[in-house]
């Protein structure tokens, strides 16, 4: 059985663990106040670009932009994003897992990783899978700079047919208790669903100089917007999971300390009554 000053020991422990949690989690909320402030005002913006980018794409053939053509070959590039720390619950787990089952998906396909975080880089690192590049996320608030040099290095890849597919994996946040793995593919860009009536239904819309020029000129800058938007939403995604879980933590380390405590003063009560009944067994033998 532990003994009094080893439960002390384990009291003073935990209780330092819990001073720090709860620092990670004030940290943590402060920078997913500032994230998703960012998200919020980024999100509509990619989500309307993305609306007429595919509206448009339908009404242009394939062969209009290198960026539409659909080359149907077996090389596929996947960007992934997860966190360069750890102490954030399952985030990085399940995004790792989702790209799991990706790669599991196209098993048939030769596929190329774009890591983005040091969790996925270290995941990754003694798998023979090729890869693009890797780089850390850093811990600062994500900026448009760098997903305009991803976008660059991606459509490049795409345009000298190195890559015939692009996706991107990340975690869109939901709200602090919810964040989900979203598959998004990034090239080539397609029409979607319902994309005939993208502008409106009844409204004729012109443009200028013409369909083409608009996407030569708005293709490239989608792909950057959708990188941002992926890196603001992971980075919204993974603050609210480090809080989540730092307090949580915090939580276990506050019962763990009443029940150390309430171990050590069980012990410390019987050690006393021991004591006491031996001072008293004593004085009843020199009685007699």
């Amino acid at each position: 059985m532990a003994s009094l000053r080893d439960i002390q020991r384990r009291i003073k422990s935990v209780k330092n663990t819990q001073q720090i949690t709860k620092a990670m989690k004030m940290v943590s909320a402060a920078k997913l106040k500032r994230a998703q402030d960012d998200i919020t005002a980024a999100r509509p913006y990619a989500e309307k670009m993305r609306d007429l980018i595919t509206s448009l794409a339908a009404k242009t053939s394939s062969e209009s932009h290198p960026l539409l053509a659909e080359r149907g070959g077996d090389k596929v590039g996947l960007i992934l994003i997860t966190s360069d720390r750890g102490l954030c619950g399952s985030f990085n787990a399940v995004l790792l897992r989702t790209s799991e089952r990706f790669l599991r998906e196209r098993s048939d396909s030769e596929t190329a990783l774009y890591l983005l975080g040091k969790r996925s880089i270290e995941y990754f690192k003694r798998r023979e899978i090729k890869r693009i590049k890797t780089m850390p996320v850093g811990s600062r608030r994500p900026e448009y700079s760098t997903a305009a040099a991803i976008a660059r290095e991606v459509i490049a890849l795409y345009s000298r047919e190195e890559l015939d597919e692009v996706n991107i994996i990340f975690s869109e946040f939901k709200s602090v208790l919810n964040q989900r793995p979203i598959v998004q593919k990034l090239l080539p860009i397609t029409a979607g669903a319902g994309a005939e009536g993208g502008e409106g239904e009844g409204v004729e819309v012109i443009y200028e100089p013409s369909i083409d020029a608009v996407l030569e000129s708005l293709l490239p800058k989608y792909i950057e917007v959708q990188v941002y938007r992926a890196l603001l939403e992971s980075s919204a995604s993974e603050h609210g999971a480090r809080m989540t879980a730092m307090d949580s933590a915090s939580r276990n380390a506050k019962e763990m300390i009443r029940s150390l405590t309430l171990t050590y003063n069980r012990l410390r009560q019987a050690a006393i009554t021991k004591e006491l009944m031996e001072i008293i067994g004593g004085a009843e033998a020199l009685k007699g």
